[in-house]
């Protein structure tokens, strides 16, 4: 399989660089300006010592700065260590809305040799917005990030 356009775009805007939030920042952009129909793309970051997640570099509304590991749709993607795709996440039990504007959401979790970086989150206010398609696409984009990091 090829690497999607997204994912190429990424690999070559992160060559040669080393700084791990302006990588995290470009990639944020990225997605934000490429992806129809989301209200907010970014990066929520492990720290370990408090078990949680931290807001990273971001793209749209304030949101959210701390994630209890096991909480909403971030920290649960991070405990189960899985892509979380919610198609609504009013239903989704114990949803944290930092926008309420914010229908569905997908959440992919960033491992790099075993060691948990945190989570890519996407939110959109349409319902059901992503698809299985979108979600490979945006493993196959963390995967790429995670070779710059």
């Amino acid at each position: 399989m090829t690497n999607s356009l997204l994912s190429q775009q990424l690999d070559a805007l992160l060559t040669n660089e080393t700084n791990f939030i302006a990588n995290l920042s470009n990639a944020s952009a990225l997605l934000y300006q490429s992806l129809s129909d989301i209200n907010w793309a970014g990066f929520y970051l492990y720290d370990e010592a408090s078990n949680e997640l931290h807001l990273g570099p971001f793209q749209g509304k304030v949101a959210c700065m701390h994630i209890k590991n096991g909480s909403g749709v971030c920290g649960t993607a991070l405990q189960q260590q899985k892509v979380l795709r919610v198609d609504n996440v009013h239903e989704f039990a114990g949803h944290i809305a930092c926008d309420s504007a914010s229908n569905s959401e997908i959440v992919v979790p960033l491992i790099k040799d075993d060691k948990i970086i945190g989570v890519l989150d996407i939110d959109s206010p349409s319902l059901s917005r992503f698809s299985p398609e979108d979600e490979v696409e945006l493993v196959e984009f963390s995967k790429t990030l995670l070779k710059h990091i």
